[in-house]
């Protein structure tokens, strides 16, 4: 049978980028025209455009008065939500909450000359906008990795958009986490659209500050195009994508395992095994075979799998450097010296420490944040975190000894870059 994989040895590192990324991360112009048409259109006509792509897209025919979730719904949705899930995700929230409770800073006050007192304090971000996918499977995990950061930062509204399933239902899972976590209203819009929706605010959507979430390449592309425009994104997250470096002293069922749960997302995701073992190598190549047919997702697998790579490195430095280069949204190393390796990482969203940690760890229950920078942003961007819902405001205050201490500092550098007007508000002063 043939492979599904081929495996790559000892490339040139010049080759790495083009060998690892290919096109992935770059936009599609087609692609982001499309977006923009959708952004224009519900900027300018609100709930009217906003119908019409709810009924191209997710083939649902709804008033404007339909778009938000009743509170039937959501008692509906919790009754359908076993005792053994419940339990569930009432530890993961838990598991969330200890972790990013911990994230909190004491606001700072610091005196930097004698009389002159700088501050900063953090505020939360007024209203914040939860984007969470369900075209191809309910990502209720991602509500409560959004939404339990907003409500611990002190958000004081925090709105949610879906897109519906093939039955035109929001999954009961989205809803039950969606209550259980504070999120205020929830909205049966899934896409691009749901993007302008919160961005620019319909008559049946309130515009929010900032947006969250992960998403298709559309979305990802809405999120950028609006970041641009008049609304904060927490990140380019799109395609899910997983690195695992690894040796000999890697289970490579354990790797298989894990290369085929990013596989599952959807059609274009990604996962990259670097090796120091031609040996591992062949056996990852051959278990693909063995595992994907135990799996439900095998269209979603297959697809997937032409856009991911088995590379055999010939040096164990050279793991870290192609981590580095690709940089990625998760990264699971199973090496012997996993613990020093993970050292010389400086860019990856999530790191996973030996045979044990699956990644599947972190996108339900561990505590960390899954929402995560994908497509090599992780080179600039962090994942989602507490600090993620608030913003930092800085104050100072001058006492006439400070102004005294440090006013013919500022007059020098004022006068140096020729703004006499900014050296003339401390004269002024410094003369009374």
């Amino acid at each position: 049978m043939e492979n599904y994989i081929n495996i790559i040895y000892n490339p040139q590192k010049n080759d790495w980028k083009e060998l690892l990324r290919g096109k992935n991360g770059q936009t599609d112009k087609t692609n982001e025209n499309g977006v923009k048409l959708i952004l224009k259109n519900i900027m300018e006509s609100g709930d009217k455009a906003l119908l019409s792509y709810v009924k191209i897209f997710d083939n649902i025919n709804i008033k404007a008065s339909e778009l938000v979730v009743s509170e039937k719904e959501f008692e509906e949705a919790t009754s359908k939500i076993s005792n053994e899930l419940s339990y569930a995700i009432n530890c993961a929230i838990s598991n969330v909450k200890k972790f990013h409770t911990a994230q909190k800073s004491p606001d700072i006050s610091v005196e930097t000359m004698p009389g002159v007192t700088c501050r900063q304090k953090s505020i939360p971000i007024g209203k914040v906008g939860l984007y969470i996918p369900g075209g191809t499977a309910p990502l209720f995990s991602t509500v409560i990795m959004l939404a339990v950061p907003a409500k611990l930062a002190g958000c004081k509204e925090i709105v949610l958009c879906t897109p519906v399933n093939k039955e035109g239902k929001i999954a009961p899972e989205v809803l039950y986490c969606a209550k259980l976590c504070g999120v205020d209203k929830v909205y049966r819009v899934g896409g691009p659209a749901a993007i302008a929706a919160m961005a620019y605010g319909t008559e049946s959507i309130p515009k929010v500050d900032k947006i969250f979430g992960p998403g298709n390449s559309y979305v990802t592309i809405a999120k950028q195009l609006i970041s641009n425009d008049i609304c904060a994104i927490d990140m380019p997250a799109g395609p899910s994508e997983v690195m695992i470096l690894a040796d000999d002293s890697a289970n490579a069922q354990f790797i298989c395992a894990d290369f085929l749960a990013q596989l599952e997302h959807g059609n274009d995701s990604q996962a990259v095994l670097a090796t120091t073992s031609p040996s591992l190598a062949k056996q990852v190549q051959s278990l693909l075979k063995e595992q994907i047919e135990e799996l439900s997702r095998k269209g979603y697998i297959y697809e997937s799998l032409k856009k991911s790579r088995i590379v055999v490195l010939s040096s164990a430095e050279e793991l870290a450097e192609i981590a580095n280069e690709y940089a990625p949204e998760h990264l699971i190393i199973c090496t012997e010296n996993y613990r020093e390796l993970a050292e010389e990482i400086e860019n990856a969203g999530s790191i996973f420490l030996g045979n044990y940690s699956t990644e599947s760890a972190g996108d339900y229950a561990s505590g960390t944040n899954h929402t995560l920078p994908t497509g090599g942003w992780a080179q600039s961007y962090s994942g989602v975190n507490l600090q993620s819902f608030t913003k930092k405001i800085t104050i100072q205050e001058i006492t006439k000894e400070g102004l005294k201490n440090i006013g013919k500092i500022i007059q020098t550098m004022a006068y140096a870059e020729g703004l006499d007007a900014h050296a003339k508000s401390v004269s002024i002063r410094m003369e009374e």
